[in-house]
């Protein structure tokens, strides 16, 4: 498929309505590059551009609109390469990334992680110790989205809780992949916050998220609540 072919195509299913919905979701410079094209649709186009040339699109496509943007994050977590080659594409999108909704859509699509689970983790350890906003979420949201398991557990809520970043949607990603944690392995999770050292923002952000999860059984949301309470006085 050509680049012109392509953007009419995404010209054709934008939808104004859900532009102006979503445009107020995202930073303004993506908001400015947004055509409002549904994601379900992104993701049809992005697989059937990964079972064409998919290499010649990635080294083609500009990055004019945020649904391009998005459709390369796609077309890389669906194409068929090996972990190698698909972990070096990783490596040259994840700059690209400047708000939250392309970075969580990107990290949900990386089948490599299922694949090759050891190389990946390997991969994202600089990412979570990285000052960047994106660059650090990056890495917490695969986490969240790949390793919220018992054999990784303790060793991801160690990064999380050694991560440098003190940007906003760096600390939101840490707060949700705790919550996660809490979900999938408790145990771990709540012997973790009792001796956390996040920051106080942070924290908080972790306990509330935990509170008000649906996948998290009432008795425990307030056992947290209640045990946690003095725990919490340290990161006021």
């Amino acid at each position: 498929m050509e680049i012109f072919e392509l953007e009419q195509i995404l010209h054709t299913l934008a939808e104004p309505s859900y532009c102006a919905f979503s445009g107020r979701l995202l930073p303004p410079e993506a908001a400015q590059r947004l055509l409002g094209v549904r994601l379900p649709h992104l993701r049809k186009i992005a697989r059937e551009l990964a079972r064409e040339d998919w290499r010649t699109f990635l080294r083609g496509c500009p990055d004019d609109y945020f649904e391009e943007t998005m459709l390369q994050g796609m077309v890389i977590g669906c194409a068929k390469a090996e972990p190698q080659e698909t972990l070096a594409y990783v490596q040259n999108f994840v700059p690209k990334i400047n708000n939250w909704s392309v970075c969580d859509s990107f990290c949900a699509g990386l089948r490599v992680a299922r694949r090759a689970p050891e190389p990946v983790w390997r991969f994202l350890q600089p990412y979570l110790a990285d000052e960047r906003e994106y660059f650090a979420r990056f890495g917490l949201v695969m986490l969240l989205a790949h390793f919220a398991d018992t054999d990784h557990a303790q060793a991801a809520l160690q990064r999380i809780d050694r991560m440098t970043s003190r940007a906003y949607y760096a600390q939101m990603a840490a707060a949700w992949a705790v919550s996660v944690y809490y979900v999938h392995c408790p145990e771990i999770t709540t012997a973790y916050l009792h001796s956390s050292r996040l920051d106080a923002f942070t924290y908080r952000k972790a306990l509330q998220k935990i509170t008000e999860s649906n996948r998290v059984p009432q008795a425990q949301r307030e056992a947290i609540r209640a045990g946690l309470r003095s725990s919490a006085q340290f990161h006021l």
